[in-house]
């Protein structure tokens, strides 16, 4: 009789569900996709309901269930950090120490009773057990991979007290070697910079990264004489006179603002100026230095050929690309769900490795089968959606809508692609997302501004035959989770001239810096995607059929939604996107349709429904 675990993540940011039977993961999704809203912390309600129905099962059906993290632990952290730091931070205590006491601390009759409501015949039967957080997240990183023996570096905000942590994977065991405790924390300094420059805090980290580019680490040696000890070995620690995320409602505090010279930046009331890409670009660069440290140390005292890398630090693809340009190891794989909502995958397959001590079946590239692990949807449900939706769209041969929708890219056409499973992860791989045409010029800045209605900086990422990559980018491994930043290949790229090259931040953004502008960052980077045919063979032939007309084989791959919006999940939402924006083009499955065929009665403003991050 096969063994049902049920994985799942929540109450921090990005709550998921993942099914395990007899080891092989069957569904993982996250509750935002669902509920609409983005990050969704909440029980995943919706995301096991799915799981279940997709999977016909009962919630008496599943023989364990893992939550990702230990509730005790992290109060201890809590009770311990105020208790350390008392006086200062009664204002946070006494905001989070009822919600604690009345329902996190017992959190295991909430997840019983929260299950109860999705199933009233649930019958618990003591199948509730606990991981540990950092454990969740190694174990999403190594056992989805193909390496019999590997290090797993996991780099986060905090779990329950560790915040870096150095493993070694091998066959079905993971044993943890090192830990960095909290409050020093890489994923929390990074978030301090965050704040500070006027971004949503777990959410707008990514934003950071995207700026970077246009400013110079101008205060990087700032950042290491004042706010973190950092040692060769790249073990650290942070001055917490600078930082207020331990004691109070903020993340930095006025010392750290005289430090830099100016305040916070409030969000959408102040632009961006060129301090704040500077900013960012030094944050980066710690970072990078942090991480490339940490790797060149655990690679020589190991001696072990494979990295895992999870943890919401593992999101950083820049400094995910150093360390692979570094060659410190052999083969690097990255979870592609690496933040928490992977927690809920690692809990379940901890769970069967360590507790009930399977042997892993290791899949030659991964067992992840490209992150496509959420719902999806057949022609026929598709086509009565779209009648409800009264929508004007015509069915096609898999050969026609191919042919016709890379013939409408090659024209500067934008296409919301809406195909297969959904994606599993922060990344839209080519199952819910906009493509567009990467030699166009005018494409980045209408893609951010008229489509996804965010910030004119923020890059967009190239999709590419698998076999082709190294002739475009300098890398030579594969990247099917859009993980790792690499250089444009010299050969394409535009050298600036001597007045552009005095430009400063934004200026640099109408300059065309290769033969495919669109997905060419400032710096001359792009952060790639390999798509590869046994994963996504639909995907892989349009691609392969827009290089038959350009001689090009790479697309823009943006996520199909907008800013503040998570990636859409269901027929509805997909429409509703496209009516909502300046999208030209629709292909859900085997149907296409165009925004300017349809009724401009369906049209409504779209932008109002979410909230900005």
């Amino acid at each position: 009789m096969s063994v049902k675990i049920l994985g799942i993540s929540c109450y921090y940011h990005d709550s998921a569900a993942t099914l395990l039977i007899d080891g092989e993961i069957i569904t993982a999704v996250q509750e935002e996709r669902f509920t609409r809203i983005k990050h969704d912390d909440s029980f995943p309600v919706e995301a096991i309901k799915f799981i279940l129905q997709k999977s016909n099962l009962k919630l008496n059906d599943i023989d364990h269930i893992v939550f990702y993290e230990k509730p005790f632990l992290k109060f201890e952290r809590l009770l311990e950090t105020y208790l350390s730091f008392a006086p200062f931070g009664f204002k946070s205590f006494a905001k989070s120490m009822p919600l604690w006491i009345k329902e996190k601390l017992f959190m295991k009759k909430m997840i019983i009773d929260t299950l109860k409501s999705i199933d009233n015949n649930f019958e618990n039967k003591e199948k509730l057990f606990f991981s540990e957080h950092h454990l969740s997240h190694a174990a999403s990183a190594f056992y989805p991979s193909n390496f019999r023996n590997a290090i797993v570096l996991t780099a986060d905000g905090v779990g329950e007290w560790a915040t870096t942590t150095v493993a070694h994977g091998k066959g079905n065991t993971i044993t943890m070697l090192k830990e960095i405790h909290f409050p020093h924390s890489l994923g929390l300094l990074y978030s301090a910079f965050t704040y500070y420059t006027g971004f949503k805090v777990n959410s707008g980290e990514y934003k950071v990264m995207g700026l970077a580019p246009y400013g110079k680490p101008i205060y990087k040696d700032l950042i290491l004489q004042n706010l973190i000890d950092l040692k060769d070995d790249g073990s650290f620690r942070l001055n917490m006179s600078y930082f207020n995320f331990t004691t109070g409602l903020t993340m930095t505090n006025k010392k750290f603002e005289d430090l830099f010279g100016q305040p916070v930046r409030k969000k959408e009331n102040e632009l961006l100026a060129q301090f704040h890409m500077d900013i960012a670009s030094s944050i980066q660069a710690v970072t990078e230095d942090v991480v490339l440290r940490l790797t060149k140390n655990i690679a020589k005292e190991y001696n072990i050929k494979n990295l895992c890398m999870a943890g919401g630090v593992a999101l950083n693809c820049v400094a995910n690309g150093k360390v692979l340009k570094n060659n410190t190891f052999e083969n690097i794989w990255v979870q592609p769900a690496a933040g928490d909502a992977g927690g809920s995958l690692g809990a379940a397959l901890a769970y069967w490795h360590q507790e009930l001590k399977h042997k892993r079946k290791i899949n030659s590239k991964d067992s992840m089968s490209g992150s496509y692990l959420g719902p999806r949807f057949e022609n026929l449900i598709v086509e009565k959606e779209l009648i409800s939706l009264k929508a004007n769209f015509k069915k096609y041969s898999e050969d026609e809508l191919i042919k016709i929708t890379a013939n409408e890219l090659s024209k500067e056409k934008t296409v919301g692609w809406f195909q297969g499973r959904m994606e599993f992860g922060p990344r839209a791989l080519g199952a819910r997302s906009i493509l567009a045409d990467p030699r166009s010029e005018k494409i980045q800045k209408e893609l951010n501004l008229k489509i996804k209605f965010r910030e004119s900086f923020r890059p967009f990422a190239p999709s590419i035959l698998s076999e082709e990559v190294s002739d475009w980018f300098d890398i030579n491994n594969p990247s099917p989770y859009m993980l790792l930043v690499a250089d444009v290949k010299k050969n394409i790229q535009i050298p600036m001239t001597s007045e552009q090259e005095k430009l400063f931040g934004i200026e640099k953004l109408n300059i065309k810096r290769s033969d495919i502008p669109a997905v060419t960052h400032v710096d001359y980077s792009a952060r790639v995607q390999t798509v590869h045919q046994e994963t996504n063979p639909r995907y892989y032939k349009l691609i392969k059929k827009f290089k038959e007309i350009t001689g090009c084989p790479v697309l823009v791959n943006t996520s199909f939604n907008i800013r503040g919006e998570p990636i859409v999940c269901s027929v509805s939402d997909a429409f509703k996107c496209m009516l909502g924006t300046n999208l030209d083009i629709l292909v859900i499955e085997d149907f296409i349709m165009y925004r300017d065929e349809q009724s401009k009665n369906l049209r409504k403003s779209y932008q109002s429904e979410f909230e900005l991050d």
